[in-house]
């Protein structure tokens, strides 16, 4: 599996998943629906599997001395280790956000999302959404990747809609504050259990459909 992870990080990657990080750098921006940093940051991964279908990447690796499950597995690693990076970083990002510039006019005066744990947290459910309507799908024809990609787009912009949309509804302000902290923290929790919850069903799923995919 060690290996494998190196062949994935190092030569099935591509440059674009990594660079692609950067949009987290989006939770700075007023102004502006800062959620669609998720979205990029997992445009950036479907380009690993673009430029794997265009190498046969698959098909090699699964002439390997190795078992089609980790085949899977080592992909997913890779998702969620890009995933797990961008959102550290958007999580500095917000945590410098809320300490030192929460009083700044841009930030106090802003109509739409600002950062904090709920934007963590609305992060973590566009992850999931895309390890669950993306990743998991790919592997059951191992090259088809169009029509799920597409649905992603159209779910997860309905999350940032309804992310923007929520916190002007009365008595629900409080997801675009730096108040009630404690439970904006549970909600983060919560989605951090839906993200692992629903990438482990979506591999396990995967698996099962790649393993009787005859290549």
């Amino acid at each position: 599996m060690k290996n494998l992870l190196t062949k994935e990080i190092r030569l099935s990657s591509s440059i674009l998943s990594y660079l692609f990080i950067l949009f987290s750098v989006m939770a700075f921006i007023p102004g502006y629906p800062i959620l669609v940093s998720a979205f990029f940051i997992c445009f950036g991964i479907f380009h690993t599997f673009q430029n794997g279908r265009e190498t046969n990447d698959v098909l090699y690796t699964v002439l390997l001395p190795i078992d089609k499950k980790d085949v899977v597995k080592a992909r997913f690693i890779f998702v969620c280790f890009i995933q797990g990076a961008a959102f550290l970083l958007s999580a500095v990002f917000t945590f410098i956000r809320m300490a030192y510039l929460s009083e700044a006019a841009p930030y106090a005066n802003n109509p739409m999302m600002n950062s904090n744990p709920v934007y963590l947290a609305w992060m973590l459910l566009v992850f999931a959404l895309f390890n669950v309507i993306f990743v998991g799908p790919f592997y059951k024809t191992a090259y088809k990747f169009a029509k799920p990609f597409v649905e992603f787009i159209v779910g997860a912009f309905i999350i940032i809609g309804i992310s923007e949309v929520l916190h002007h509804i009365p008595g629900l302000e409080f997801l675009n504050t730096t108040e009630k902290l404690p439970l904006q923290l549970i909600i983060l929790l919560a989605a951090f259990a839906i993200y692992v919850f629903a990438t482990v069903i979506s591999l396990k799923s995967a698996q099962k459909k790649f393993e009787k995919l005859d290549l």
